[in-house]
């Protein structure tokens, strides 16, 4: 099953604990409780889940849902 923009903005919601309509798609996640453990689970759940083939670091990198959806080859919001 690919992974859905819908899927990827769900997914960040619940991991980070936030309502989905409170994420914005260009701001920094790190300023919404993003840390490594919850970055770590983000990428495990989407490589089972979807078979994403993205790395922590790739993650780390940017974390925005626009960049990842851009690294997850998602088009972008």
């Amino acid at each position: 099953m690919a992974l859905t923009l819908d899927r990827l903005r769900n997914d960040i919601a619940d991991v980070l604990g936030e309502p989905v309509d409170d994420l914005p798609d260009d701001e920094n996640l790190l300023d919404y409780g993003l840390d490594s453990v919850r970055l770590m689970a983000l990428a495990g759940r989407w490589r089972e889940a979807h078979g994403a083939d993205i790395a922590v670091a790739d993650l780390a990198e940017n974390p925005s849902v626009t960049a990842w959806a851009t690294a997850l080859g998602i088009p972008a919001p």
